[in-house]
């Protein structure tokens, strides 16, 4: 079958049982197309619409298509997903990167110094993809990151000798309780924030997820709250804790930081206008 009858036959196939958007339906098959085709360019595609897939190829693609078919996401078929502009390796039992979380990189490089010296912890690692993009982005920084699941901490100490992050120091860790007296001048963090009855958690790609990594407590701020609580205590005078959280609970973050003390309140939005951070500087 031709390159241009294979992606519109497709795209329907994908979009009515997982109800997606046409345009999202569109991207995620010619990204499995192209995985298929032995991870060939867009521009690739592009010019070679007319191409006829091989019958090695063709039964590649269908396997790919059928496990989306069944819900499972396209980072964990095709074991990576890009992040602020780096090629994370994801899986099972590691929460996927989203496009949302750079919103949290971008407002902590706002804060972390260029060409001096900054200590910063990213508390619930993941795959490493805040914590490998801030050392990345700030060689100067010696970023700790922390994580409490072991499948999740292997993935990301693959991640960062990958990209070669040499001034991230990985450690397991249930929030701060392995980091003793230690202190620094930036925290950051993408923790667990969806209410545990929340009827996304059991739909889509968040039903593949470890959920350990999205759900905290009945409004899921459990894990913020006991972040806001513990965190000047490993904070330096002047510095920083920056949150992600979700669209609607920025004011209740905002709320437990002033409890905390926290001043320089704040919130930064992502490029929809949604508020996806709370942050507060520690007085």
């Amino acid at each position: 079958m031709r390159l241009q009858v294979l992606l519109m036959q497709a795209r329907q196939q994908l979009a009515d049982p997982l109800a997606l958007p046409g345009n999202e339906a569109a991207i995620e098959v010619q990204t499995l197309l192209r995985c298929a085709l032995g991870d060939v360019s867009r521009a690739w595609m592009i010019a070679h619409d007319l191409h006829e897939l091989s019958p090695e190829q063709q039964s590649s693609f269908d396997n790919l298509l059928q496990r989306r078919l069944r819900g499972e996401p396209v980072a964990y078929i095709l074991g990576r997903r890009e992040f602020y502009g780096l090629d994370f390796a994801v899986g099972p039992g590691v929460l996927i990167p989203r496009p949302d979380t750079e919103t949290l990189v971008e407002a902590a490089l706002q804060r972390i110094p260029l060409d001096r010296p900054c200590r910063v912890l990213d508390l619930g690692a993941g795959s490493g993809a805040v914590a490998i993009a801030l050392a990345l982005q700030r060689p100067a920084a010696a970023v700790k990151a922390v994580e409490h699941s072991e499948i999740a901490l292997a993935a990301a100490r693959r991640n960062a000798e990958t990209l070669e992050a040499g001034n991230l120091r990985l450690v397991q860790s249930d929030w701060f309780s392995a980091l003793g007296g230690q202190t620094f001048d930036v925290i950051v963090s993408n923790p667990p924030y969806i209410p545990a009855a929340d009827p996304h958690l059991q739909q889509g790609d968040l039903s593949f997820e470890p959920h350990g990594a999205l759900e905290s407590g009945e409004d899921g701020l459990d894990d913020i709250r006991a972040i806001v609580a513990q965190a000047p205590a490993y904070l330096d005078t002047g510095g920083w804790l920056l949150l992600e959280h979700g669209y609607d609970q920025a004011q209740r973050v905002e709320g437990l930081l002033e409890g905390a003390g926290f001043g320089d309140v704040g919130h930064v939005a992502d490029l929809a206008g949604i508020v996806r951070v709370t942050l507060g500087r520690k007085s």
